[in-house]
């Protein structure tokens, strides 16, 4: 090769390697209410004692406190919260468990409420996803107008005010992939996404939660992991984990994932998250 080549080779390959762009870094994290029993300040503390974890999914409601009151208080739980998740640097990238007992996507004013409140929750912790969770009777019937029609009406109106403040409202349903899909195409709102759990997929609809990665695609926003108080790599599982993160690669799925897997105890929750984030890894990278 002379010199006029190896510039050109040279300059080909810088090209090429500027035009292809690094993916983001795989981001883990784990919901709250499976890393401890009840609400307590030392969740992140917890979290920060697992290599490669960097993120807690906070509960809105769970056992009677609500995560959205007082938050400009300085000794509010949220405050506290987000103090200790600065002190960690262990991050929240999502909001879960906003409806209280008996509240439901059907009944307008009651959902509005619920939804902006863990808006504004998300905006004070810096999160991007709220899960709204949408099963059984409060799931709506993709079949029957009068039970999908509201939902879609009030999602349209909520979905701007998500889209002011950075937010994505992710939806975790019992639809089938192919109804969810048909739910957020009707409802068309930038901030309106799927959070996905095949495994929850596979308990309602078995066969369709691989599938329902590529179905879903880029509307999905954020995943959860789990093989109730097993390690992903344990059997029995519903999930073939091995072809469910090939079809997350072939999505260019580039979100947070964060495991909804039980524990015995802190100790087994650090190192069976250890373990999973290590298989989870050796199936992306």
């Amino acid at each position: 090769m002379d010199r006029r080549e190896f510039l050109f080779t040279s300059l080909a390959f810088s090209t090429s390697a500027l035009a292809a762009p690094t993916p983001p870094p795989l981001r883990f994290g784990h919901r709250q209410a499976n890393m401890v029993t009840a609400p307590g300040q030392d969740i992140f503390d917890l979290a920060s004692k697992i290599p490669g974890l960097s993120g807690v999914e906070l509960q809105m409601i769970w056992k009677g406190h609500d995560l959205s009151d007082g938050l400009a208080q300085k000794d509010s739980p949220a405050a506290i919260y987000k103090r200790l998740s600065e002190r960690t640097s262990i991050a929240v990238p999502s909001i879960a468990g906003i409806w209280k007992p008996g509240e439901k996507i059907f009944d307008q004013p009651v959902a509005e409420k619920a939804i902006t409140n863990a808006i504004r929750t998300c905006e004070f912790f810096g999160a991007k996803t709220i899960l709204i969770a949408l099963y059984n009777a409060n799931c709506p019937n993709m079949s029957d107008e009068k039970s999908f029609v509201p939902v879609v009406t009030l999602l349209q109106k909520l979905g701007p005010r998500a889209t002011d403040a950075g937010v994505s409202l992710g939806l975790e349903t019992s639809l089938t992939p192919t109804d969810e899909n048909k739910l957020l195409g009707l409802i068309d709102r930038p901030a309106l996404r799927t959070y996905y759990d095949i495994t929850n997929e596979e308990d309602y609809h078995p066969g369709v939660g691989i599938p329902g990665i590529e179905i879903l695609g880029p509307r999905i926003v954020q995943c959860h992991l789990k093989n109730q108080d097993r390690l992903l790599t344990e059997l029995p599982s519903k999930v073939d984990w091995v072809a469910a993160f090939k079809a997350f690669k072939k999505v260019h799925y580039r979100g947070w994932y964060v495991f909804e897997t039980k524990h015995a105890s802190p100790e087994r929750c650090i190192a069976d998250t250890q373990a999973n984030i290590a298989f989870v890894r050796s199936q992306l990278l």
